[in-house]
Formats: C-alpha cells, structure tokens, sequence
C-alpha cells in the first residue's frame, strides 16, 4: 500500500513525464514525416504507405526518446517540489532522500520493462515491417505514377512511358510504348506485356517487356536499327541507398546471440544499454533536480539535455568502438554504465548528507 506522500509524488512523475513526452513525439513525428514525405517525392515510396511508415519508424524512435522524456520529467516535478519548498516540508516529516527514490522507481521500473520490449523486439520487428512494405511498393508500376492510358515522364531521364491496361496491384501491364532520348539519339519501344522487377531489396528497377519491337537511330539520318525481342529488361529510377540502413539494427535479438560478429555483438549490447540507461538517468535526475527557492523553472533541463546527449552519444562511440574491435567484445558497454552509476551514487549520496551547522561565537 502507497503512502500518502508517494501517491502524490507519482502523480507530479507522471504528469510531467506525460507532457515531456508528448512534446518529444510531436518532434519526432514531425522529423519522420518530412523524410517520408521527401521519399514519396522521389518515388522510392507510393502515398498510400504514408501513415504506416510514420508509425513504424516511430515505435523505432521510442527506445531513444522515453528515456530522455523520463529524465527530464523528474527533474521538472521534483524540482518544482524543491522551489515551492515542498520538499522541506517533507525533510522535516522524515522524507529522506532515499524514500523520494521510491516513486521514481514505481516509474522507471516499468517503463524499463516496456523499453526492454521495445529494444529487442518491437523495435527490430518494425524497421523490418517498414523495409518489407517499402519493397512490396516497389514492385508496383503505381509507386513511379504510371497510370492505364495515361503519357508518364520517366523520372531523371528525357522520356515518356505509356501502357494502355495495367492489373490491380500494378505489377504487370499490357500494350507499352517507351519514348527516349539519349545523345541526341532516340530510341522507341514497344511490347505486348510485361511487368516489373526489383533486381534486389532496395536496388534498381526494371521493367521487363516481352513480345515487342525497338527502333533506335538519330531524326534526320536514315540509319535506323529495328529489332524484334522476346525479352526486353529497361532500367527504372536509380533508387539513393539509405545511408542509416544498417543490417544489424533490423536483425532479430536471437540472430545477434547466436552472431560473434563484432558489428552484431555491438549492437546487442547497444540495445542492451537502452532500458539500463534509463533506470541510470532517473536515478541521477534525483540529485540533479535538487534547486534553490528562487531558482528559474528550466534552469535544470538545459542541464538534462547536456548530460542526456553526453550520455547517448558515449553509448553510440563505444558501439562504434565495439564494432571495429578497439574495445574487447566482452568489456561491452558495462564500462560507460558501470561509470554513470558511480558517479550517481556518488551524487544521491552528497544529496542526502546534511551540512553541519556553523560554529557561533559568543
């Protein structure tokens, strides 16, 4: 049974951690819809997927950003606490330092749990779900805008194409004619049918023709060459590979356990390191939220945000360092964690000691 004290305490967490954490999803919906929207333009994406990739990338993005919303959030309620001299209101009770760790704990705790599920499993199984219905689209005509009985411009080439019936899902297509123009030579082609192609997840596309005809030569010159093809394979849009597409972020936490790779082993213990950061930084929001009376409101988040990009970006240098071998795979991360909750320790303890009194003189 919670105390009185706990109760309230947990409900200033909670709300603070509610609105932080709204305004940090808000900012990071808003980055992910601009690269997707910038991805449909190119048409590495149909429309259709907007929504979903949101969504998926987003549950991506958690593990990093609810620990930060947790930080800051106990340093804004417990530092409001501090200010309007709540808190020693309390330290007069009997409300020790140690007993103001329990409502944080009934907060972190699960949402470590949830941070666990999210960095070996949900996480994983998102960005896979994301490339999976990426690539699906990318085997249909409809992502590059082709249309039945519509003239379409072949994006980054002097061109058009045109089909005259297309199925549902816009894989296959009958009666096509290509326009195009190269060095001043053009080239025209025609097929019965065909259907396109992905030459590898995320790579170039193609479009197969079969049964058609290809006239290529120069207007004005009478040397044409006309051939007559079964098979005829014309190159699409060369797709930009996605330079943060890194393998062993989409494989499974089974997969990496069973890997001695050092890029594998390095980012198990990166995911390893996602829910241990976060009951790491609640414990050391504690001492940092203690503040003066009239000490400003936001004093401390500038501090949150310098010690939470320190903290996250010593994580992602000691991955680096784990996956080209200038660390041994088994001193993993423990070594960064293993200094944070010194220091933490040290800091909880400096908290709850109190000042002895100045001598008077008589």
């Amino acid at each position: 049974m919670l105390r009185l004290v706990d109760r309230y305490l947990l409900r200033e967490l909670l709300l603070a951690f509610g609105a932080v954490t709204a305004v940090l999803l808000v900012v990071v919906v808003g980055g992910t819809l601009s690269v997707t929207l910038d991805r449909i333009a190119r048409g590495v994406m149909p429309a259709s997927l907007l929504l979903s990739q949101i969504g998926l990338r987003s549950v991506d993005a958690l593990p990093l950003l609810l620990p930060l919303g947790l930080f800051v959030a106990i340093l804004l309620a417990y530092g409001r606490l501090y200010r309007d001299s709540e808190m020693a209101v309390l330290s007069a009770s009997g409300y020790t330092s140690l007993d103001m760790l329990r409502p944080v704990a009934l907060l972190a705790v699960p949402l470590t749990i949830v941070l666990a599920l999210l960095s070996f499993w949900l996480g994983p199984a998102a960005i896979r779900e994301s490339d999976a219905r990426v690539d699906a689209a990318n085997r249909s005509l409809l992502v590059i805008g082709m249309e039945a009985g519509r003239f379409v411009e072949l994006r980054g080439r002097e061109g058009v194409v045109y089909v005259g019936r297309m199925s549902a899902d816009g894989s296959s297509f009958g009666r096509l004619f290509v326009h195009e123009e190269r060095g001043g030579r053009v080239d025209i082609t025609t097929a019965e049918r065909g259907e396109l192609f992905q030459e590898r997840a995320g790579g170039e596309r193609y479009l197969t023709l079969h049964d058609g005809f290809r006239v290529e030569g120069t207007p004005g010159d009478p040397d044409y060459r006309l051939m007559r093809f079964e098979r005829n394979d014309i190159r699409l849009t060369e797709q930009q590979a996605d330079p943060n597409r890194r393998l062993e972020k989409r494989a499974s936490t089974a997969e990496l356990l069973e890997s001695d790779q050092p890029l594998q082993r390095a980012e198990l213990h990166w995911r390893l390191g996602l829910p241990l950061s976060t009951l790491l930084l609640a414990l050391l929001a504690v001492p940092l939220a203690r503040a003066q009376p009239r000490e400003p409101r936001y004093a401390k988040v500038l501090l949150a945000l310098v010690v939470y990009v320190l903290y996250s970006n010593l994580l992602g240098i000691g991955r680096g360092w784990l996956a080209d071998g200038s660390v041994p795979l088994a001193a993993g991360l423990w070594w960064l964690h293993g200094g944070v909750l010194a220091l933490t320790l040290l800091m909880l303890r400096a908290s709850g000691r109190l000042k002895a009194p100045r001598e008077v003189r008589a």
